[in-house]
């Protein structure tokens, strides 16, 4: 038998198991997806790229960084390509937090949050949104900052809540925490508007991403950004692996910012099938959650993982966040045709 044993950090900490496999050729309203794919302008430009000679070459991102800094409207040496957001956090908890520091988080909110600072062996602290509404916990958020706190991640808008908080609370928690590394994560900001980017100039501590993966639709070439200070981003960039973003991955964020008329017509029919799914559940007397993201969490008691696995069985996948949030699903909003696809079938089975 093998002495050979995991860090105890690696032992404590929960397995992360994304229920990802047989998805294809169902609707898939599970994991906040673009649900009918990145621009035409992306695939023409990873064909052409894939008929020069650049795959057997290590990535070089200069051109990638000037064009989407300009694009976010930040210095170039204020952004980091990374490998999804999940690269992004990892990065942070490896350049600023070591086993024991202490680490605060809202729950519910994204996952890997915690996974990854668990994997550091930190030591994780958690503010609850407030019930009934899931309101953002902006006092007992504040008042748990303590003078040892040494990092804070919160997505905004937050997931799988759907809430958002404004730049005022905000600069708040900023303030507050001087002394810590303040992650604003802006997954889903294309379908809110609301961004604190223009703050890191105001603030040392503070660090802003962004992901591809939402309303862009390339979840599967796993890219995304954070932004900071230059002299932050020179300690996050030696921390990082330096080809962890693929060629492929850093032409097709180029591309598809080329086309922002694609992303906003597919915002703006996210955004009326949001409305649509929320006036739809309602009817059914399904209570919803506000929402500023392309999802909408919703109660379903104890009927809520018997109506998932009905809602699969009939080619739609939804997704149970009864871990998280007692009798609660969250259904990705889609366009108007996906969300009438979904109420109509959920209307048979409610």
């Amino acid at each position: 038998m093998s002495d050979l044993r995991p860090r105890e950090a690696v032992l404590r900490m929960a397995a992360y198991h994304p229920p990802t496999d047989g998805r294809e050729g169902k609707l898939r309203l599970d994991f906040n997806e673009n649900t009918v794919g990145c621009s035409p302008a992306v695939i023409a430009a990873l064909r052409e790229y894939t008929r020069t000679t650049a795959l057997p070459v290590y990535p070089e991102y200069g051109d990638a960084r000037r064009e989407l800094a300009t694009h976010f409207g930040v210095a170039e040496d204020e952004l980091l390509l990374t490998n999804g957001t999940d690269e992004a956090i990892q990065i942070l908890m490896n350049t600023f937090v070591d086993a024991g520091d202490d680490v605060l988080l809202l729950k519910p909110s994204y996952a890997m949050y915690r996974f990854y600072a668990e994997l550091a062996g930190a030591a994780v602290r958690e503010v609850e949104y407030l019930e009934p509404h899931l309101d953002f916990p902006a006092e007992a958020l504040t008042a748990a900052i303590r003078s040892d706190t040494k990092a804070l991640f919160l997505a905004n808008p937050n997931n799988p809540t759907g809430s958002s908080t404004s730049l005022d609370v905000l600069r708040r928690i900023l303030d507050r925490a001087p002394q810590a590394a303040v992650l604003i994560d802006e997954a889903y900001f294309e379908f809110c508007g609301l961004t604190a980017l223009p703050l890191i100039g105001v603030y040392p501590n503070l660090f802003v991403c962004r992901t591809f993966s939402k309303a862009y639709g390339l979840a599967a070439m796993r890219v995304g950004c954070v932004f900071s200070q230059a002299g932050n981003i020179a300690w996050l960039r030696k921390a990082q692996s330096p080809y962890s973003v693929n060629a492929l991955a850093a032409v097709a964020a180029q591309a598809a910012i080329r086309d922002p008329d694609y992303v906003s017509s597919y915002v703006a029919q996210v955004v009326a099938a949001r409305d649509q799914i929320i006036a739809g559940l309602a009817g059914l007397g399904l209570p919803t959650y506000p929402s500023q993201a392309n999802f909408v969490l919703f109660r379903a008691g104890d009927r809520a993982v018997p109506l998932r696995d009905e809602l699969r069985r009939r080619g739609i996948l939804v997704r149970d966040r009864g871990a998280d949030i007692d009798g609660c699903v969250r259904v990705t909003c889609g366009t108007p045709e996906h969300a009438s696809r979904f109420l109509d079938e959920i209307k048979e089975l409610w």
